[in-house]
């Protein structure tokens, strides 16, 4: 069989709540594209009936596929559904779905030529935020400032959940990957701009959910200690040797 077009990643922690609607509106989607695509959920060290509730929804629909992980962490889950995935194009997104499913075409030829990592971003022009509370807002910005100043001075918004790479860019970023929490995206962001691939930045409509599990003060703390750590690996080579 041919490989698909797409695949779409969602590592799902405790989603029973979201993650049946979040599922039949790619659905819906999908069914209404010309291409192939492949649905992936990456369970990890749920506490709820979230592996219930995805395959239960898998053995109605054949190109969804649940893969359980006795682990957390979002970027261990996002690292395992991007190596196993087989779509030439390979899009991770966040459960909540606070970007709607019908944006992923910006991220995707024709719309969008020659693309290693494209990235959805709430801050380039174009883009439209909705519902976000000022406080937030403030926060998420002030963390974006941190990221910019720190390490990643040429990105706008690196912190959203919705990113699609090509393939081959994929395998080559994900199996440098070392980070299995929260700043994976910081990490992933920085391997591509050291080994030269184009990151553009797609401007999208986003949702404010009020049922978010980010904490911007805890969230941002730990993410100063992973830069730290991610420039200690750069300058150890860990990025440059040759993923196992």
């Amino acid at each position: 069989m041919p490989l698909p077009f797409l695949s779409i990643i969602i590592p799902a922690h405790n989603e029973e709540n979201r993650l049946p609607r979040t599922l039949e509106q790619v659905s819906a989607f999908l069914r209404q594209q010309r291409y192939e695509a492949e649905v992936l959920v990456i369970e990890n060290g749920s506490s709820d009936r979230t592996p219930e509730i995805a395959e239960a929804y898998a053995g109605k629909h054949r190109n969804v596929r649940v893969i359980r992980l006795a682990e957390r962490g979002k970027g261990l889950a996002v690292r395992h559904g991007m190596l196993v995935a087989k779509g030439q194009y390979r899009f991770m997104c966040d459960a909540d779905l606070s970007m709607p499913i019908a944006e992923v075409n910006k991220f995707l030829p024709p719309a969008i030529q020659d693309l290693d990592v494209a990235i959805g971003s709430r801050e380039v022009k174009g883009a439209v935020r909705y519902d976000e509370p000022f406080h937030r807002h403030f926060g998420g910005r002030f963390v974006n400032l941190l990221i910019r100043f720190l390490i990643l001075p040429q990105l706008q918004d690196t912190q959203c959940g919705f990113k699609c790479f090509r393939a081959e860019v994929a395998e080559d970023l994900f199996r440098r990957q070392t980070l299995d929490g929260w700043s994976f995206d910081i990490e992933l962001l920085f391997i591509a701009h050291r080994r030269g691939y184009r990151v553009t930045e797609i401007p999208i409509d986003w949702y404010y959910r009020s049922e978010s599990k980010v904490s911007a003060v805890r969230d941002a703390m730990r993410m100063i200690g992973d830069i730290f750590r991610i420039r200690a690996n750069a300058r150890r080579g860990i990025y440059d040797a040759r993923p196992s």
